[in-house]
């Protein structure tokens, strides 16, 4: 988290119960941010967390898993305006191929892919933009 920028964006992929969100609390955490509130948003779609880390005030988490790959449907839930917040960190769960359209060109890009293991324990591996 400490890490992170604003205008940072964080691809989460992993499957179903992987751990995704809890990694979003910790994040949030970590930005000293509201993490008792950080639910997953399958059905909202975008939570927003307000955070007190250097200049990052926002943290958007956003849930792309039900919708298509259509880019009506990011327009729909709102994905332009929050992209374009300066002062936030954009958290995605389930990235789809439009998203890479809408993401900032001076945006870093950060990706965490997250692994059950046989054990049931995570394998977590992160690519940062630098």
């Amino acid at each position: 988290a400490s890490d992170l920028r604003g205008g940072d964006v964080v691809l989460l992929e992993g499957d179903l119960a992987a751990g995704k969100t809890t990694l979003v609390r910790g994040i949030v955490r970590g930005l000293d941010g509201e993490h008792e509130a950080v639910s997953s948003p399958t059905f909202v779609l975008i939570h927003t967390y307000k955070c007190h880390f250097s200049t990052i005030d926002t943290v958007h988490h956003v849930d792309l898993y039900r919708l298509d790959d259509r880019v009506s449907d990011l327009r729909e839930i709102g994905m332009e305006d929050v992209l374009s917040e300066a002062n936030a960190v954009f958290l995605v769960e389930w990235p789809k191929d439009p998203i890479a359209s809408w993401i900032p060109t001076d945006a870093r890009i950060w990706r965490v892919e997250i692994s059950v293991e046989e054990d049931d324990s995570r394998t977590i591996a992160v690519t940062s933009p630098e």
